[in-house]
Parts: C-alpha cells; sequence; structure tokens
C-alpha cells in the first residue's frame, strides 16, 4: 500500500458518508449556512470547497483525486508524519489555514504561503516537535471556531485520533 492510500484510508476514518446537514456551512455551494444550494459533504469533499463538484454521487476514487491535487500535493518537502496531518487538515480547515498552522508549529510567518523559509524552518526542526506543535494550534484553532459547540466533540475525538498516528508515525 502506497503511503498516499494509508494517509487516504486514514483520512476516510474520519470523513464520514453523504451528509446535507444545513447547520454546517461547508455544506453550502456560498460557503454560509443558507447561502447558495445545500449540496453536502461526502468524504470530506464540501460544497463550499468544491461548489461544481456533484457531491452526492462523489465516488471514493474521484475523492482521492481531489486529495491528492488540492491537499497532498500541497506541501511535499516534510516528513510522511507531519504530510499525513497536513493532509487531514487540509481537507478539515482548507490548505491556506493547513499552511499557516504549521508555519505556526515551525517558528516562521505564518501567512499560507509555503516558501524556501518554510522549507528550511521545517527541515530544521525536530519532527516529534513539529507535530506536537501542529496538533496543538490546530486543537486551538478549532476551539475557536464558533461551530465549536456543534461539532467540538467530533473534532476532539479526530484531533485525539492523530496524535495517535503522529506517535505511531514518529
Amino acid at each position: 500500500m502506497s503511503l498516499f492510500d494509508k494517509a487516504i484510508d486514514r483520512l476516510l476514518s474520519h470523513e464520514g458518508g453523504f451528509t446535507d446537514d444545513p447547520r454546517d456551512d461547508g455544506n453550502w455551494t456560498g460557503g454560509r449556512c443558507g447561502v447558495g444550494i445545500c449540496k453536502g459533504t461526502k468524504f470530506g469533499i464540501s460544497a463550499a470547497s468544491f461548489p461544481d463538484v456533484d457531491i452526492k454521487n462523489l465516488t471514493r476514487d474521484g475523492a482521492k483525486d481531489i486529495y491528492r491535487r488540492r491537499y497532498w500535493d500541497a506541501v511535499k518537502d516534510v516528513s510522511d508524519a507531519v504530510r499525513f496531518q497536513m493532509l487531514d487538515a487540509g481537507v478539515n480547515h482548507g490548505t491556506h489555514r493547513a499552511i499557516k498552522l504549521l508555519q505556526q508549529a515551525i517558528g516562521t510567518t505564518a501567512d499560507g504561503a509555503w516558501g524556501p523559509a518554510s522549507s528550511a524552518a521545517a527541515t530544521a526542526a525536530d519532527n516529534n516537535d513539529i507535530l506536537m506543535r501542529f496538533v496543538a494550534y490546530r486543537l486551538d484553532f478549532m476551539t475557536h471556531c464558533r461551530t465549536w459547540d456543534t461539532y467540538g466533540k467530533g473534532w476532539a475525538r479526530r484531533i485525539s485520533k492523530n496524535l495517535r498516528y503522529a506517535a505511531e508515525d514518529n
């Protein structure tokens, strides 16, 4: 099994099947409740991020193609352990936010643009420190989301599982 396929299996353990909960901004093509069409989310692929995708009929292979292009390839010059965490955070919060969280973890300017300075800082940092800081910054970010009261328990379980993956991978 390739590293990417292993990462996808892990990711899909967090992401359920089709949902069109109207309280979830991600299910709306306009990115906010009541804005656009409530097309839903499937395999973590949301109408807010992908308004032109037929979410309800999306296949696992179709989702994998999106995951690779949009999230997996966003940051390649980090350890496999960090790369999985980035994939998961990218799907959950968007690539820009995931990169900002990683930049916080490595102590560079958190601008959401991965470049040579970020790459050098990641290479120089201890992998375990990156993982622990990244997951901590991610959990802190989640607790400040306005939907924490609705979805926070599930998100906390996701983070807990990702901490176990980080320990296994490192």
